[in-house]
């Protein structure tokens, strides 16, 4: 991890591009601004650790950020994967408590990170803010309902059906940076290796997928979607 310098002009234009941010005055952002830091890490390296105290509001420059939690095995569950503008760690950054969750770059990453305590005092003294915030948290709680229904309703290979609908090429590959190994395709799913190669297995049997080399290729969107 290590702090690269940034303009006053790119800092506020981040800001500008935010979700939760966009339609402040220029006073307010310039504000924010001044108690943001541009900050780049190696990929794999993690940018919060869940249960500690926290810094800010972190948005993605450049790069990917997993968004993930262990159970008590040690067991990695990925919630999100998030790219280029796309913000974490707003829970506790609003309810003033510990990180829920960890986050760690996926390749060399880039990230805005936006004093905590500055952003409240914001939120506090314009209800504009308050309201986009309240509508993206509420798409990430709609987003985590989401999560919860597939848990709760779909088989293993169900789920990993519609993730591999969703993941672009370059994940499905089998080499390159954006490359999803089997056990980051488990995270994603909430299972295990072993289980994944079992559905990837099913899915190739029915013509759905092809597996050559560890690329995965989609033969059949139709019998994907089937497995809804």
């Amino acid at each position: 991890m290590r702090r690269i310098s940034s303009s006053m002009t790119v800092r506020i234009q981040a800001l500008q591009e935010n979700r939760y941010l966009s339609g402040l005055n220029d006073e307010i952002l310039r504000h924010l601004a001044e108690n943001t830091r541009l900050i780049v890490y190696d990929a794999g390296e993690t940018i919060i650790h869940e249960g500690q105290s926290c810094q800010g509001l972190n948005i993605v420059e450049s790069g990917r950020v997993k968004i993930y939690k262990y159970s008590s095995t040690g067991r990695e569950m990925i919630i999100n994967v998030l790219d280029k503008g796309e913000s974490f760690n707003e829970v506790s950054v609003f309810d003033q408590k510990e990180n829920p969750v960890n986050a760690s770059a996926v390749l060399s990453t880039r990230t805005w990170l936006i004093s905590a305590d500055v952003l409240r005092k914001v939120i506090a003294e314009h209800p504009r803010a308050s309201q986009q915030i309240i509508i993206n948290l509420s798409k990430n709680l709609r987003m985590l309902v989401g999560k919860v229904a597939e848990l709760s309703f779909y088989t293993v290979t169900a789920r990993l059906a519609r993730l591999l609908r969703e993941l672009p090429e370059a994940q499905l590959a089998g080499s390159g940076p954006s490359r999803l190994t089997q056990d980051d395709l488990a995270a994603r799913i909430g299972t295990v290796r072993e289980v994944v190669a079992r559905s990837l297995k099913e899915l190739e049997r029915v013509g759905a997928i092809n597996i050559e080399r560890g690329k995965i290729t989609i033969l059949n969107q139709d019998k994907l979607i089937d497995w809804e």
